[in-house]
């Protein structure tokens, strides 16, 4: 698999690329495509250290409740989470500060970082 960035009306998307057969005429095949604002996001959730907010089940973030550094207290709701045409509120699972990690529209995974609370 090799790895690519690609640039489409603006947006930069990490892109890897699986070689199919031998030949040089073979036809590449697209096995995965990230934004690469997504690819940043991910890298720098995994060096921070803090109470993560993660993603129960996959879905789209619809709002988010707070701004990056706001105080926030345990169960107080921080993002909502569609998934299957319903809203979840995801809370905070403690006091303090919170980075979100995501922005509006963007389609998550389970166990996704949402946010950090530090």
């Amino acid at each position: 698999m090799r790895n690519f960035v690609v640039t489409i009306d603006g947006k930069s998307y990490s892109v890897g690329v699986e070689e199919v057969g031998e030949s040089e005429s073979a036809t590449p095949v697209v096995t995965s495509v990230k934004k690469q604002e997504e690819v940043k996001v991910a890298q720098s959730a995994a060096d921070v250290k803090g109470e993560k907010v993660l993603s129960p089940f996959p879905g789209l973030i619809k709002k988010i409740l707070v701004n990056d550094g706001d105080a926030v207290k345990k169960d107080q709701p921080v993002i909502v989470l569609e998934a299957m045409k319903m809203d979840n509120e995801i809370t905070a699972p403690c006091d303090g500060k919170i980075s979100v990690r995501v922005a509006k529209g963007a389609n998550v995974e389970t166990n996704a970082v949402l946010a950090i609370i530090g």
